[in-house]
């Protein structure tokens, strides 16, 4: 299960392969990860955001216009894989970079 802004949360993998492939709003969508910290079951991740918003996706309509986002990842792992995410992203910041 992943939590995310703008109604993209996903319950399931399918669902979530599903907003990744609308990612594709964004054909230059980067990720870069900052730091992570780790604590038994928990990890935290640090990520600068940045692509160009081509078409609509979660919700903020596509202008062509580039952005630059700072977001957090919460992910409780079970067995080494994922089995719960929270993503906390200043899509505020992104909104006012993609307006046209």
């Amino acid at each position: 299960m992943v939590h995310a802004p703008r109604g993209l949360s996903t319950a399931d993998l399918e669902s979530e392969k599903q907003v990744w492939r609308d990612a594709a709003a964004m054909p230059d969508l980067r990720h870069e990860v900052q730091e992570v910290v780790t604590q038994g079951n928990v990890e935290v991740a640090r990520v600068i955001v940045t692509g160009t918003l081509v078409h609509d996706f979660g919700g903020v309509s596509g202008s062509g216009r580039s952005f630059r986002m700072d977001q957090a990842v919460i992910c409780h792992l079970e067995g080494g894989k994922i089995a719960e995410a929270w993503e906390i992203a200043d899509v505020a910041s992104l909104i006012d970079q993609v307006r046209s």
